[in-house]
């Protein structure tokens, strides 16, 4: 059956669930839902037009049972070197495009930012297995949120997983939900998990006011994929797969970013990669936190403007009443650290994203401060 004919019989099924009620988080009963769902759906006949489908299956970018998140033939695993921290949530992404269709590396630029083909599909998963020592075992998957180009222009569409695990129903207003895991020492750790809403999503995908994918840059991909059976960097393999176009620009030697986790990796590099992904979308001059004066993007080398000796724009409350960005040597001094720790809304970076603190993050900044020069 052709998309346009599924979201029909799925629309029929979401207005007959206003007089029943919800269950399952998916907003349908669960009989009508499963006379709506869509386990043979091929990615290959949407009928884009129709996007946003109310679930997640219709897309069909996965095989057999979606909680499995095996990709379809033409769905491409993908993974950035360091990872923007979401209350400790792990991720999978996978990216589509058009047959046909390849992404084209946008010359003269620093990051290696990409030119996306009309209609590709960015797809991110959050969730959290229930034992962070096995990590491949079983698992709560909470959201996924798609990132489509349509006209030319990005959107973002939040789906979220229901109580069963079997699909994932579109939710312009996001959630919370509480989640509960164990962490790699046993301990058991709980979180509200902020699922946020579609507008949102542009709080931090934000370029020149327009929203734009964050991890999908050549600095972030031009290394390998963990367990790759060779050691072709996820460009190289972009290319032999016929998604990169062929660029002079391939084998640039991008900004050095790095696993910030890898301790093999100098505590410099580590820090600086750290902040660019986890703050540099924001803190940027093209980015919505502009006006403070505060770049920490990964290319950035002026010290003021990267916030050493720079005193805040507004001052008090949400700088904890600290006078610089970044002192060097103090990082307790530094209004930098100080918001990255605390989980006090207005004070609190990001500011959304998160509702606790990553200790780990914090720790390596705080090492990076203590270690930088000072009089």
């Amino acid at each position: 059956m052709r998309a346009k004919g599924r979201i029909i019989a799925c629309f029929v099924g979401c207005l007959l669930s206003f007089c029943k009620g919800p269950e399952n988080n998916t907003g349908v009963s669960k009989t009508e839902y499963e006379e709506t769902r869509f386990p043979n759906a091929n990615v290959n006949e949407l009928e884009l037009s129709e996007i946003p489908y109310p679930y997640l299956s219709a897309y069909g970018f996965f095989k057999g049972e979606l909680a499995a998140l095996i990709p379809q033939d033409n769905v491409y695993l993908y993974e950035p070197v360091s990872s923007l921290f979401t209350d400790y949530a792990y991720k999978s992404r996978f990216i589509w495009v058009p047959e046909g269709s390849k992404i084209r590396l946008i010359e003269g630029s620093e990051e290696g930012l990409m030119d996306f083909p009309e209609h590709s599909i960015l797809i991110k998963n959050f969730y959290y297995p229930e034992d962070f020592r096995l990590p491949s075992g079983e698992k709560t998957i909470i959201e996924t949120r798609l990132l489509i180009k349509k006209g030319g222009i990005w959107e973002a569409y939040p789906y979220v997983w229901n109580e069963d695990q079997t699909d994932a129903a579109y939710k312009v207003i996001g959630g919370e939900k509480e989640v509960s895991w164990k962490d790699e020492k046993g301990v058991l750790k709980k979180v509200d998990y902020i699922i946020p809403n579609k507008n949102q999503c542009k709080s931090c995908h934000n370029t020149h006011e327009k929203l734009e994918p964050i991890g999908v840059k050549a600095m972030h991909l031009n290394h390998s994929m963990p367990n790759a059976s060779n050691d072709a960097t996820q460009l190289e393999a972009w290319l032999k797969l016929g998604l990169l176009e062929k660029s002079s620009n391939l084998h640039k030697d991008w900004p050095g970013m790095v696993n910030a986790s890898d301790r093999n990796q100098s505590l410099e590099d580590r820090a600086r990669s750290y902040l660019d992904i986890n703050c540099g979308h924001c803190h940027r001059e093209e980015g919505p936190a502009s006006t403070s004066g505060l770049f920490l993007t990964r290319m950035e080398k002026d010290p003021s403007r990267l916030g050493i000796f720079k005193t805040p724009v507004a001052a008090g409350f949400g700088a904890g009443n600290l006078t610089y960005d970044i002192v060097p040597g103090k990082p307790d001094a530094s209004i930098l650290l100080y918001r990255m720790r605390t989980s006090d809304v207005g004070a609190a970076m990001p500011e959304i994203g998160r509702a606790m603190p990553h200790e780990e993050g914090v720790e390596l900044i705080r090492q990076w401060i203590e270690s930088l020069p000072h009089p």
